[in-house]
């Protein structure tokens, strides 16, 4: 049995107890956390860790991430801050020219301002790349922008069907321009992409993201939309023992346009959770997408875009009641991707014919995102104990225009509305959604407390500057808040005895310095089930 005294630290609980000035760690669980009187007392023979006044706050729990492609994106061509197609293309051809192996190119972070109409086609990257297939994501990834050779290799020709939910976008001829949205690209692109990847590549995506978490704190990832591939990847990690962070994961369910294939879906997840729930790997819910996102035009809205569109839900209410109600009645938690007003109602409307049909039980369902949601349907979702799931990297300025050039109208006033959240009573657990944003969560912390830009910090812009939440809160809702939502409130996202010892130290005293120390501090060390995954400075001197 290890027993270690960590002393001379302010430590952030996000627990009843807010503060505390020392911890004792026994194997992998916290003994105590109070004063260090106290504490000295329970464990006069402990390995003292001085921390000499530094800054110590919970594991960072991300509530809502995709974990695989948070490691593949960190070794692809980056996007992000490319303000045109030349830029674009600069980017990959200087890739694609340095790479001459590569079999293929694959980019992300696209922001749909940067394209001219924000459709792009594919002639603009075989302008750059023709010998080999190009894909780059959006930034959202809810959409794939490939070139011909592309096209080709994924066998989409004129006659290819839209898939259910999602569009090949063609033009006036009926020709597909290389641009997939939606289940076009979540069916016909990713499930091909991890076809040839290989487990050496998933493996290696694994790896990237795994140091990624111990450099910024990450301590346990909800991942929203586990797949069979990532399932086999995660097993075979947690048999070699190369997890450094915990994962939660959220099986994906896709609407098949067959009630009895969509159950199926649900039944696999409830065996999943049965079989796989390790400290380092559990299975707790299932994750449907409702509608896409307001950057792309395809998320659901009460009243149409400045355009004039508005398109049909992914899953509409007639088919998301009975997986819901399935789901609910199996005990898992069922997590609803949500962006549009009207998406989050069918959410809503599915929990509520969950309630009905099943009877009082334990729920922790969630909607995801909730970028704009009536006020109303704030008190609704508050009163069924429906967790709202949010990401405030998603509200930064620097990635704003075009999401507010689509709506152009009040509802602008109204994206992002966290206190609108918390006032109702319901619970808010923030996320990153990487790598649709970046993975860390101190950049997260900054725009949450300031709606100002983490991605462009030197811009005077903010986002409706009254939606942003104080740093004790927003911090909660980065730890305790995401591991209640996923039923591991017992296990971890606070300090508290009993608990996994996970937690991080920090450089900085973040509560006490301005907002934009959150921009620049630094993780220290990264403690995950009392093992120290991460050291800054050993890493330094190395």
């Amino acid at each position: 049995m290890t027993t270690q005294l960590y002393t001379n630290a302010r430590i952030f609980t996000s627990d009843t107890r807010r503060w505390a000035g020392a911890m004792i760690v026994q194997d992998q669980r916290i003994l105590y956390v109070g004063d260090p009187d106290t504490a000295e007392r329970l464990a006069p023979d402990a390995e003292t860790i001085d921390l000499h006044n530094r800054l110590v706050v919970p594991g960072f729990v991300d509530g809502h991430a995709h974990v695989i492609g948070t490691g593949e994106a960190l070794g692809q061509v980056s996007l992000w801050g490319a303000g045109s197609v030349e830029e674009i293309q600069r980017r990959i051809k200087e890739w694609d020219t340095g790479h001459p192996d590569a079999p293929r190119v694959l980019a992300t972070g696209w922001l749909h301002g940067a394209i001219p109409g924000g459709v792009p086609d594919a002639r603009m990257l075989d302008a750059v790349v023709q010998d080999k297939p190009a894909y780059a994501f959006a930034y959202d990834f809810h959409s794939a922008w490939v070139n011909s050779a592309a096209l080709a290799e994924l066998g989409i020709t004129d006659e290819t069907a839209n898939p259910l939910g999602g569009t090949i976008r063609r033009d006036a001829a009926g020709h597909a321009t290389g641009y997939l949205d939606e289940n076009a690209f979540y069916h016909l692109v990713l499930p091909f992409l991890d076809s040839v990847a290989g487990e050496d590549q998933h493996s290696t995506s694994i790896a990237a993201v795994q140091q990624a978490y111990r450099e910024t704190g990450v301590t346990t990832a909800c991942d929203m939309g586990f797949n069979e591939t990532d399932l086999a990847t995660f097993e075979h990690a947690e048999k070699e023992g190369t997890l450094t962070s915990r994962l939660i994961a959220y099986w994906r369910v896709d609407n098949t346009g067959s009630l009895q294939d969509n159950l199926a879906q649900v039944q696999r997840a409830a065996r999943l959770a049965v079989e796989h729930s390790s400290p380092y790997l559990r299975v707790v819910g299932i994750k449907v997408i409702i509608d896409g996102t307001i950057d792309g035009c395809t998320a659901v809205l009460g009243q149409p875009y400045a355009d004039g569109s508005n398109p049909e839900p992914i899953w509409g209410l007639a088919d998301l009641r009975p997986v819901v109600a399935a789901a609910d009645a199996a005990g898992l938690k069922v997590a609803m991707h949500a962006i549009g007003d009207e998406a989050v109602r069918i959410a809503i409307d599915a929990v509520e014919h969950a309630v009905s049909v099943n009877g009082p039980r334990e729920r922790r369902h969630r909607i995801e995102h909730l970028e704009l949601v009536d006020k109303a349907d704030v008190e609704r979702l508050a009163s069924l104990g429906i967790t709202a799931s949010m990401q405030p990297v998603h509200a930064d300025p620097a990635i704003s225009e075009n999401w507010c050039a689509k709506l152009d109208d009040y509802r602008v006033e109204r994206g992002f509305p966290w206190p609108w959240i918390t006032g109702a009573g319901a619970r808010l657990a923030f996320g990153t959604d990487s790598p649709t944003s970046p993975h860390a969560p101190l950049p997260n912390m900054y725009v949450a407390t300031t709606r100002a830009s983490a991605l462009e910090p030197g811009s005077a812009d903010t986002n409706v500057r009254e939606f942003a939440l104080p740093l004790v809160d927003s911090i909660e809702h980065a730890t305790k808040d995401p591991a209640w939502a996923c039923g591991a409130e017992h296990e971890l996202g606070r300090l508290e005895a009993g608990l996994f010892a996970d937690f991080v130290v920090l450089d900085t005293d973040i509560f006490t310095a301005e907002p934009g120390a959150l921009l620049d501090a630094r993780v220290l060390r990264t403690v995950v089930g009392g093992t120290t995954v991460y050291d800054a400075e050993a890493t330094a001197r190395a």
